[in-house]
């Protein structure tokens, strides 16, 4: 398990389709479970395991995450606290 796995969890797609709003306010792009796990799918969605590695894929994307704290990393609107202690991530 590492960064890139697209093992979508129904806790990941939950988090996804109630808080899908933060990355797309104009309008939902899923409204059930299949739905959400189709389109992570396809926008290849990753889900890590702590903000140290929400921060390595910043970092790897190459945005520019100099100067920034954690708070303002998770505050990025890709990012989904999906509440265990893991991170979706979902670039738009």
């Amino acid at each position: 398990m590492g960064i890139g796995m697209h093992e979508f969890d129904d806790v990941v797609l939950q988090c996804f389709l109630e808080n899908q709003g933060q990355l797309f306010p104009e309008e939902n792009v899923a409204s059930n479970l299949e739905e959400a796990e189709a389109f992570l799918e396809e926008c290849l969605a990753v889900v890590v395991n702590s903000i140290e590695e929400v921060w390595e894929f910043f970092e790897e994307e190459g945005l520019d995450v100099e100067g920034m704290d954690k708070e303002e990393i998770l505050e990025a609107d890709e990012v989904f606290d999906i509440g265990d202690g893991r991170y979706l991530i979902v670039e738009g």
